[in-house]
This record gives structure tokens, sequence and C-alpha cells, in this order.
């Protein structure tokens, strides 16, 4: 067995610029004229859906609020509701997508809880399926992602058109 385990993709991380700058906020603040770039799925005046540029799994995406905050309490009611809604429309149309067996939901807030980003928090939703973990993070400390980002965005994209719909009603909304 050979030692190379190869992740093209990782380069982009490994040279990107550091700023102290908040990933989310950057995100928010580019909606719509950057969506491609920061990998933002849809919108509402209060959240966004993102897809992790560093998934847990293939299709993990997260959903943020605009307002940056590091926990729930400092949202407003109108603001944890819209997340909320935000997050039942996301579960939806992820099932459609890609079709998965079951989906993770959770925040870490804190970084004593595993919150990478723990000043502004956000909801991750990581799609799974029976089997679709195996030796490597054992192994090797590594995931294996069947498909590259920017392809699992555009097959998100074209079921995240539909993010509105689900919105009002979730349970009755056209399927793309």
């Amino acid at each position: 067995m050979s030692d190379t385990l190869w992740a093209p993709w990782r380069m982009d991380y490994i040279t990107s610029p550091r700023t102290p700058e908040c990933v989310f906020c950057a995100a928010a603040a580019d909606i719509p004229a950057q969506n491609a770039h920061h990998l933002v799925l849809a919108a509402t005046d209060d959240d966004f859906v993102i897809l992790n540029r560093y998934p847990y799994a293939h299709g993990h995406i997260m959903v943020c609020p605009r307002q940056h905050v590091s926990g729930l309490g400092e949202l407003s009611f109108a603001a944890q509701r819209s997340l909320f809604r935000s997050v039942v429309a996301a579960e939806a149309l992820l099932r459609q997508a890609l079709q998965p067996q079951g989906i993770n939901i959770g925040m870490n807030i804190g970084k004593a809880a595993g919150a990478g980003i723990a000043a502004h928090i956000h909801v991750h939703l990581v799609p799974r399926w029976e089997g679709d973990t195996n030796f490597m993070p054992l192994l090797a400390d590594c995931r294996v992602m069947p498909e590259h980002l920017r392809e699992t965005w555009h097959t998100l994209l074209s079921h995240f058109a539909h993010f509105h719909e689900h919105l009002r009603d979730p349970a009755h909304a056209e399927a793309p």
C-alpha cells in the first residue's frame, strides 16, 4: 500500500491567504454576486445555505445566520425562526438532491464543543448513507469524498433553486 494520498483541491486551502475576517460574514456580504466563489446555495434576508468547503461527508452543507453571533440566544426570535425554517427547507432539498439514507443535523457552539468557527454560529446538515465510512479516517486520518466540491455545488444548486418554495410550505413544495 502506498503512503501517498492525493487531494489536489487541498492546495486552495493551504495557499489561501488567512484573514481575520469571518468567512460566513464575507459570504453573506457577497450574496448574490459571489455565490459560486463562496459556494452559497440559497439565501433569505436573515440567513443563507452554504456548501461546507471542508466537509465531513459528501454534500455537507451549513445554514448560517447573516448576523455574526456566537450563540442562538443572541439572535432575535424572528431570526431564530428563520434559521430553523431554512434548516427544514435545506433538509428537504438535500434529501431530494442526494437521496441520503439519513442526515446528521447539529450545531457546535463554542470552541470546546468543536466549533471550527466559534464566533459565527451555523447549523450543519451532513447527508449519510449506510457504509459511507470506511477505514481511511482510522488509518490515514483523512476522508474520501466521491465528488469534487464544484460538482457537488452545481448538483445541489439546481435543487436549491426551489429553496423559497420550501420555506413557504416544505411538505408541499414542487420537486425539481
